[in-house]
């Protein structure tokens, strides 16, 4: 089972986020090759100086999400960010920033966290994505 997962992730949203790590971190675990595109507010998320900042949540969760994902940290699940730093010591993870979504934010390679491997453009996330399936998150 070695095809390609692409994902791109355009929601920055800690629940979303959390849920593209779990994805991830499973396909990784699997051998599975995972490619990861990120685009405006999830990019933003992925900023070194923000990496760990409470990104909220999706509209839907609403008080109820919003009280099961706080019980959950307590409880001792790990961050988005640390499960993909999981992920990509279990496996084949790339993750790249989105190369128009790095000058719409004004951002550079350095403004990123170590988890973001390069910056790439869109023609580029379908070349490498190859043949597999893409998911948007």
């Amino acid at each position: 089972m070695d095809e390609t997962i692409s994902l791109v992730l355009f929601s920055g949203t800690d629940d979303k986020l959390q849920s593209a790590a779990v994805l991830t971190a499973g396909a990784a675990a699997l051998g599975r090759p995972v490619k990861i595109l990120l685009q405006y507010w999830a990019l933003d998320a992925f900023r070194a100086d923000r990496l760990k900042a409470d990104h909220g949540l999706a509209p839907e969760a609403g008080t109820v999400g919003k009280a099961a994902m706080k019980a959950a940290a307590a409880n001792g699940n790990a961050h988005w960010s640390d499960t993909m730093r999981m992920a990509k010591e279990l496996g084949e993870v790339d993750i790249q920033a989105c190369s128009l979504s790095m000058d719409t934010l004004k951002l550079k390679a350095e403004d990123l966290d170590s988890l973001v491997d390069g910056v790439e453009g869109v023609a580029a996330f379908y070349v490498n994505a190859g043949e597999g399936q893409i998911v948007f998150i």
